[in-house]
């Protein structure tokens, strides 16, 4: 059984006008995120990637809603949780415990007011019982996991402190400090340069291996896909297109879609 199956997901916004109802805007989705599994969500801005994830969730921007489909969780004791059809204080207990998201941005997923150390000490006392000072030596073990730089000297620092790369290797301690079995990584690499994109990346396959930690790494980069993932899903427009293993999309696409998107990869080129 996957661990996160995704099936016939929808999801809506009302209309402008009022007559014409509510406009689908991921229609039908289904993907499957397996124990240990790196799954690549890929697709132009747009195409409903990053609601996909935030359904997950419960946490769809309002007015939008999901109009129809399950999310299923896998339980350590066999069978399944619908989690849309989860209490909002049961659907809490899951988010961060059991999945946790990397948000693309994280200079405005951090609090500026408090410190990175309060922050990811306070994520670990949300989901595990442990004092303060323990949470506190936790937070450090953490970012230490991650590979932040001189890690317990600057627990104290506030993320206005940090450059691009560091904020992004807190927000990664941030969501293990539930010890979840799903990660959902939000264009992770997005805003940094090439050599920070591959130190995060080889970060997640390490977290991956170490953990057995599952990831949906949600990106529009393929070359990103190539190195990081196992399967590759690709949306368009609110739909799932195509489904493939990652040797077997880059080798052989079979949805025209893919193929418009692996044809505009930049490819080095003699020069005469």
């Amino acid at each position: 059984m996957a661990l996160l199956e995704i099936r016939d997901l929808e999801i809506a916004f009302p209309a402008r006008d009022a007559g014409e109802g509510w406009l689908p805007v991921v229609r039908g989705a289904s993907l499957s995120v397996g124990r240990g599994e790196v799954v690549g969500l890929v697709g132009e801005s747009g195409s409903g990637k990053t609601l996909t994830a935030l359904a997950v969730l419960g946490l769809v921007p309002p007015p939008g809603r999901v109009t129809a489909g399950a999310i299923r969780l896998s339980e350590e004791g066999g069978g399944a949780a619908d989690l849309l059809a989860l209490p909002p204080g049961a659907l809490r207990r899951v988010r961060g415990a059991r999945i946790a998201m990397v948000f693309q941005e994280p200079a405005t997923a951090f609090n500026p007011v408090y410190s990175i150390g309060f922050q990811i000490a306070e994520a670990a006392r949300a989901h595990r019982r442990i004092s303060r000072g323990e949470a506190r030596r936790e937070a450090a073990r953490l970012l230490d996991r991650v590979a932040f730089p001189e890690a317990r000297r600057r627990l104290d620092d506030y993320p206005h402190q940090l450059s691009g790369g560091q904020r992004q290797r807190a927000m990664i301690a941030m969501a293990l400090a539930g010890r979840p079995d799903l990660l959902l990584a939000d264009e992770p690499t997005t805003a940094l340069d090439v050599t920070l994109q591959a130190q995060i990346l080889e970060l997640l396959d390490e977290l991956r291996r170490d953990l057995g930690l599952a990831v949906l790494l949600i990106t529009h980069d393929l070359g990103v896909v190539a190195e990081t993932c196992d399967r590759v899903v690709v949306m368009r427009e609110g739909r799932v297109v195509e489904t493939a293993e990652v040797e077997e999309l880059f080798r052989a696409p079979a949805h025209p879609y893919t193929r418009e998107l692996l044809a505009a990869l930049p490819r080095l080129e003699a020069v005469p």
